[in-house]
C-alpha cells in the first residue's frame, strides 16, 4: 500500500486510534495484543452476568481528538454520552453547577452562586483563577497543585481544587503537577462553549470504542491479532522486525513498562526514562441497592482517611441496571496498601453515611475492580519520553510527553501524532 506496513503493537485507545489513522493513511496495519480483548485499561468487564467497566471514565467537550475518533468509527455522541455542563455536585446539594454557554463566564458565574462557601471565599476563587488565566494558565514547573493553591480557602481546596486535581490527573495535589492542571484548566475553560461539557458514558467502554473500531478495522481490511504478544524488536536493512516478521514501520502503543522492555538494546535512553515512570491506581467499588437513585447521575464525595471515594456514578441513569453505584478512589495508593476488603467496607460507610438521605435499603457490595497501573503518577518536573524512538519508529499512549495528564485524550491524540509522524 501506498504507506507502507504499519504494526501497532498494544491494542488499547492508543493503539486502536493509531490503526485506524494508520488505515485512514493508506498502510496496510497489523496490531497485535496481548490480550483476549481490546480496550487496555478502558475496556468492559463481565461480573455476575452484569456488564461492569475496569474503572469509570469521563470526558469532557474539550476531547475533540476522542470525539473525531468516535464520530469516524460511526459513534454517534448523543448515543455514547449523557452530555451536560460540567456539575460537581454534592449529596446535600451544594458544589459547582455550571450553565450552558461560555465556560469561563460560566464558571465565574457558579462560583458566584456556590452558597455552600462564603462571599469571600467565592471571590478568593475568582481572583486566583482570573491571575491563572493573566499568566496564560503557566507557572514554575517545579510547583505542585497543592503549592500553587496554598492561598486559596481550605473549604474551596477540598470542596473543589482537590475533586478536581485527582480525578483529572489521578495524583494527589500535595504530589500533582500545578503546570500540568493549570493546562487541563485552560483547555476546559477557555476552548469555546462546550469545551467544559461532562460527557457520561451511557454505553460500557468496550462499545464505547473497542467494539467500533474492532468491526471498522476489521472491515478496512487490517490484521487483528490478539493474544499475541511481541516478544522481539529489532532493525535490520530497511525493516522493522517484530519477531521475524518485516514491517516499514512500528507504533509502539503498550504500557510504558512493555515498550521499555522492547526497546533497551535499540534505544536504551528512551528505554531507561519510559522504565523510570511511577504509577498511581484507580478502585472502583460497585455497590448495589433495591430503588436507589441519586439526584444526579455523578455525585461528588468528601473524602478523607476514612472515606476513601471522591466520586459516585449512578449507573442506573447512565444505560446500567437500576440501583448500581459505582464509586470512584482516584489517587488510590494507600487503600490499595490496605487491601481490596479495607477498601470496600470504608467504602460501604462513607456510602452510607453520605448518600443516607437517598438510600432506601442497605447497599451491598457487588465488586470491587482495581488497575493498579492506571496512570502515570503526574507529578512536577515529570521526564516523559518523546514520541520518537527511532527513525520508522513511534511511541504512543498517555505517558508520551505532552502536556495533559494520562487521559484518554493524552492517548488518542499522541496515537494519530504518532502516525502522522511516520515517513
Amino acid at each position: 500500500m501506498a504507506g507502507g506496513s504499519l504494526a501497532v503493537v498494544g491494542g488499547g485507545w492508543a493503539g486502536l486510534a493509531a490503526a485506524v489513522e494508520g488505515v485512514r493513511r493508506g498502510h496496510a496495519v497489523t496490531l497485535f495484543e496481548m490480550a483476549p480483548q481490546l480496550g487496555g485499561r478502558a475496556r468492559g468487564v463481565d461480573v455476575d452476568d452484569l456488564a461492569l467497566d475496569n474503572g469509570q471514565h469521563i470526558l469532557i467537550g474539550a476531547y475533540v481528538e476522542t470525539l473525531a475518533l468516535l464520530q469516524a468509527l460511526g459513534m454517534a455522541a448523543s448515543d455514547a454520552f449523557l452530555r451536560m455542563p460540567l456539575r460537581i455536585g454534592y449529596p446535600d446539594g451544594n458544589g459547582l453547577h455550571l450553565k450552558p454557554g461560555s465556560p469561563a463566564f460560566a464558571f465565574a458565574g457558579a462560583v458566584l452562586r456556590q452558597h455552600g462557601w462564603r462571599l469571600q471565599e467565592r471571590l478568593a476563587l475568582l481572583v486566583a483563577a482570573g491571575g491563572w488565566a493573566a499568566r496564560g494558565f503557566r507557572c514554575d514547573p517545579g510547583l505542585t497543585v497543592a503549592a500553587l493553591t496554598r492561598g486559596l480557602p481550605a473549604a474551596v481546596r477540598d470542596e473543589l481544587i482537590d475533586p478536581l486535581c485527582v480525578a483529572a490527573l489521578n495524583t494527589p495535589a500535595t504530589q500533582a503537577s500545578a503546570t500540568v492542571f493549570l493546562r487541563v484548566l485552560k483547555d476546559a475553560l477557555f476552548s469555546g462553549p462546550g469545551s467544559a461539557d461532562l460527557l457520561l458514558p451511557r454505553v460500557s467502554l468496550s462499545a464505547l470504542l473497542p467494539a467500533p473500531a474492532h468491526r471498522w478495522l476489521s472491515e478496512a481490511g487490517a490484521d487483528l491479532r490478539l493474544q499475541c504478544r511481541v516478544e522481539t524488536l529489532t532493525r535490520r536493512d530497511d525493516a522493522w522486525l517484530l519477531g521475524d516478521e518485516p514491517f516499514d514501520h512500528v507504533v509502539l502503543a503498550t504500557p510504558p513498562g512493555e515498550a521499555a522492555r522492547l526497546t533497551r538494546a535499540i534505544a536504551p535512553a528512551w528505554s531507561t526514562t519510559a522504565a523510570a515512570l511511577r504509577y498511581e491506581p484507580i478502585v472502583t467499588v460497585y455497590l448495589r441497592g433495591d430503588g436507589v437513585r441519586l439526584p444526579e447521575p455523578m455525585l461528588a464525595l468528601r473524602s478523607d482517611a476514612r472515606a476513601p471515594a471522591q466520586f459516585v456514578f449512578d449507573r442506573g441513569q447512565l444505560g446500567g441496571p437500576a440501583g448500581l453505584l459505582a464509586f470512584v478512589i482516584s489517587g488510590a495508593q494507600p487503600w490499595v496498601d490496605r487491601g481490596m476488603e479495607a477498601s470496600t467496607q470504608a467504602t460501604l460507610t462513607q456510602a452510607h453515611a453520605s448518600l443516607g438521605m437517598h438510600l432506601h435499603a442497605p447497599l451491598v457490595p457487588l465488586r470491587t475492580l482495581t488497575e493498579k497501573r492506571a496512570t502515570f503518577r503526574c507529578t512536577p518536573d515529570l521526564a516523559r519520553p518523546g514520541m520518537q524512538i527511532a527513525p520508522g519508529l513511534h511511541a504512543a499512549g498517555d505517558y508520551v510527553a505532552g502536556p495533559y495528564p494520562a487521559t484518554l485524550e493524552g492517548a488518542v491524540r499522541s496515537a494519530t501524532q504518532a502516525v502522522r509522524a511516520l515517513r
